[in-house]
């Protein structure tokens, strides 16, 4: 199923990289597109895994960790405001948690404060070392837990810190749900009562839940499913009901991909914050090549820049949210898996769509 805002554009290459997705093994794909030619959604695969229902174009999904661009936006106007400043040591506003006393907000946001990270770390050998049950059937048997997130952060706390802050990157959950804390302790409000005032309430997204507390999506959405191993034996089963409490602050997000698709272009439209900050928000630091709460990509000389953050929930979904750096030309999306383990399929999939959408050539050909 394809809509058009703009019904002269059919856009087929963009349906067929959307399609491909599906026919590398996702169960379903529900894809939009902002550009010089207008507004696009399109949508592949199944609804439900044994139907025939196509996804919904305006399916809600959970959308994992592009909630950490929601709240690094959040802490920036925070910022901005004066109520905190980037480099101000956490500890002084946090100081409860016991955390190192060089950690600054800004290490929060760029992933170089040390922090264990409390749903795992790769080992010295490069392989996962779970923590908390965020994997496998541990987390498919513990998947309506509710955690507090206090309780997730001194989990991470009780575990040895990966480098002295400042000295390295390492992507870590436990930063942004420091953040999240960060956010209600200087504001006195729950942090998702500081988005809707801040960031929902302001862009209409009327789909968009952050800090969700209820294990079901509501409204339309399409079945999520998760392949895990038990006892030698494969085996799959629908996680669309789960509780997102263990990724606080760093992953609780439902939303739509339309809606996706509004949130990164307010933001670097310079809707939401200042300039100054937006553009420490999209310089990259490190290793890793990350902002505050947002990843900087050079793709090559056809296709420029993107600065994105994707995310996925322990299981069953995933988001995308990419965009030029001025939010004129965006791409997002909500993924569901299937009946199969789509960590080896993504990447070729994903190269697909994102030449399809932000390639000059392409552009340049389709105009």
């Amino acid at each position: 199923m394809q809509k058009f805002d703009t019904p002269a554009e059919t856009r087929p290459e963009l349906q067929q990289a959307v399609q491909a997705f599906v026919d590398a093994g996702f169960a379903g794909a529900q894809v939009h597109v902002h550009d010089q030619h207008g507004d696009w959604t399109g949508t592949a695969g199944v609804s439900e895994l044994g139907g025939s229902a196509e996804p919904p174009a305006d399916g809600r999904a959970w959308a994992g960790s592009v909630a950490k661009t929601f709240t690094a936006t959040l802490v920036l106007q925070l910022v901005a405001e004066g109520k905190i400043g980037l480099d101000d040591p956490v500890a002084g506003h946090l100081p409860e948690l016991g955390l190192d006393d060089r950690i600054t907000v800004r290490m929060l946001l760029q992933h170089t404060s040390g922090l264990y990270n409390y749903t795992g770390e790769l080992d010295t050998d490069g392989a996962f070392k779970m923590g908390l049950p965020s994997h496998g059937k541990a987390w498919v048997d513990n998947r309506f837990h509710t955690y507090r997130p206090e309780e997730l952060v001194r989990f991470a706390l009780s575990q040895p810190a990966r480098f002295e802050p400042g000295t390295d990157q390492s992507y870590a959950n436990t930063n942004y749900t420091v953040a999240m804390l960060l956010i209600e302790r200087v504001t006195g409000l729950s942090y998702a009562e500081q988005a809707q005032r801040r960031i929902l309430g302001p862009l209409g997204l009327a789909d968009t839940i952050v800090s969700a507390t209820s294990s079901q999506l509501p409204g339309p959405h399409a079945h999520g499913y998760y392949r895990y191993e038990d006892a030698g034996e494969w085996k799959v089963v629908d996680v669309s009901r789960q509780n997102p409490s263990l990724l606080a602050g760093a992953g609780d997000l439902i939303s739509t991909a339309e809606d996706l698709g509004t949130f990164i272009a307010a933001l670097l439209g310079g809707r939401l914050l200042p300039a100054a900050l937006l553009d420490e928000m999209r310089t990259p630091h490190g290793k890793l090549g990350l902002g505050l709460g947002l990843w900087v990509q050079e793709l090559g000389p056809d296709a420029g820049t993107i600065v994105h953050h994707n995310g996925g929930a322990p299981g069953g979904y995933g988001a995308l949210m990419i965009s030029t750096p001025d939010g004129s030309k965006t791409l997002t999306a909500t993924l569901t898996t299937g009946d199969v383990d789509p960590a080896g399929v993504f990447p070729s999939a994903l190269g697909g769509l994102i030449t399809a959408v932000f390639s000059t050539e392409r552009a340049q050909l389709a105009d």
